[in-house]
């Protein structure tokens, strides 16, 4: 008797300290969760437009109207014209009747073509001396013989002169040293001494706009013998690479 005393005291003890404790929430809920709505109209109505909106206007059936897409043009639709414009149907013949038409209208007429070519015969540019009927109608051949006594005495035979001289102190004369010299280009006749000569003279070279000018003020500073300015590094006494050969094949 006292043990169910003692059980029946020990599960009211164990109900009343359930009955104490506060109940733990669940962790996910309450933190920055929207609270959770039944799914209903509401979630649909901002979407769907109000009933008024829509026509109730019942489209006619396939065929019966005035607009077929397979066939009409954009100029057949009604009000996509403007002005008096007219539209084809889109065949061969009418687009050709609707040119024609405009054509009319505005006054002008298509052009068949640019018209061919006519040469001026009356031209004096032109000459007709290999068209034998041409020649026929004009000349004769006591007219032909007048004509080329005309030209032979109106020929005449210049006579060879003598080159003129030149006067006055102009310089050396490449073309006199080229046929004097024997030596041809790269062969090394004078003594050249220096550092780097090969560099310099590409320096030196650059200022002059051909090799004849160099090889006139090389030979006016003292060449071929003293190389004064660097142009003749190589010794042949030819400056910045001037070559003697078209001269002396001239003359040949």
């Amino acid at each position: 008797m006292r043990m169910m005393n003692r059980s029946g005291l020990g599960l009211i003890a164990l109900l009343g300290l359930v009955a104490c404790t506060a109940e733990i929430p669940d962790s996910g809920t309450g933190f920055d969760t929207p609270p959770q709505q039944p799914l209903g109209a509401t979630s649909y109505a901002s979407t769907l437009p109000p009933p008024d909106a829509i026509s109730s206007q019942t489209l006619p059936p396939s065929g019966s109207g005035d607009f077929d897409p397979a066939t009409s043009t954009p100029g057949s639709i009604q009000g996509a014209s403007s002005g008096n414009v007219a539209y084809s149907t889109g065949t061969a013949d009418d687009i050709a009747a609707d040119t024609a038409a405009a054509l009319a209208s505005s006054g002008g007429q298509p052009q068949s073509g640019a018209p061919a070519y006519v040469p001026d015969l009356n031209n004096p540019s032109i000459s007709d001396e290999n068209d034998f009927q041409a020649v026929k109608s004009r000349e004769s051949i006591s007219s032909d013989a007048e004509r080329l006594a005309e030209q032979r005495a109106q020929y005449e035979v210049i006579q060879p002169t003598a080159v003129p001289q030149r006067t006055g102190n102009t310089g050396p004369n490449i073309v006199q040293y080229a046929l004097n010299a024997q030596n041809p280009k790269g062969s090394r006749v004078y003594s050249r001494s220096g550092i780097n000569l090969a560099s310099k003279a590409q320096r030196a070279c650059a200022k002059y706009s051909s090799p004849d000018q160099a090889q006139e003020d090389f030979l006016s500073k003292g060449g071929p013998d003293k190389d004064r300015l660097g142009l003749d590094p190589d010794g042949d006494g030819y400056a910045c690479g001037w070559d003697p050969a078209p001269f002396r094949q001239a003359v040949n």
